[in-house]
């Protein structure tokens, strides 16, 4: 798997897709269009009367490597955090790259946690085909994966229950974002005593998370 490159940015075919030349070869690499505007800005791209390269600019991207049935896709990202964000989103249920990397368009790393940190669907929805039902469930997982504040409980103590109705009302939620009832019932067995639906669906999303 491809994990970083190095290396001039010759060529932007599109607003979202930058083409990085290390050792002789090119490699293609899906970014967002503010990353490519930002390399595009930064030299190493062929001038458009085909006089050459402008600069010879070296660029450093993170990259993950998705492999699909057809095609290996390489996403390119100038900061840790968000190839860290990217793949996070990526274990989000029904999340795939294409959304992962609109999302990212839109949300810087820290605007995206501080987003799940307070519940904030409003700002996920600014992202296109993000709607209130796929914000929700995105912030509900996110909390899972990404490094937010836990606002579970407000700090306070409380007896540990996990009782049918907490049980029945998290089936409830979980089915609502989607998952399949044979997903989510060994779930909410993995998932820790709760004092809330809310906690127990977290934790039931957390359970989900690691068995992906």
């Amino acid at each position: 798997m491809i994990g970083t490159l190095r290396g001039p940015v010759v060529d932007v075919p599109s607003p979202g897709e930058v083409v990085v030349e290390v050792g002789g070869v090119g490699y293609r690499v899906q970014v967002t269009p503010r990353t490519a505007a930002e390399l595009a800005a930064g030299g190493g791209v062929p001038r458009g009367d085909g006089s050459g390269v402008g600069g010879q600019g070296e660029t450093f991207l993170y990259v993950h490597t998705h492999v699909r049935e057809d095609a290996i896709v390489l996403y390119g990202f100038r900061h840790a955090d968000e190839r860290r964000c990217f793949e996070s989103l990526l274990g989000a249920h029904g999340v795939g790259p294409a959304l992962a990397l609109a999302v990212l368009s839109v949300l810087s790393p820290a605007e995206l946690s501080t987003a799940v940190a307070s519940g904030d669907a409003t700002t996920l929805c600014r992202v296109p085909g993000v709607g209130r039902k796929t914000a929700a469930r995105l912030l509900l997982e996110l909390e899972a994966r990404l490094v937010v504040p836990d606002l579970v409980g407000g700090g306070q103590t409380a007896t540990p229950a996990k009782g049918p109705s907490l049980r029945d009302d998290a089936m409830a939620a979980l089915v609502e974002l989607g998952y399949g009832t044979d997903e989510v019932e060994p779930a909410l067995e993995a998932a820790p005593d709760a004092t809330s639906v809310e906690a127990l669906v977290r934790g039931a999303l957390r359970a989900l998370a690691r068995s992906r």
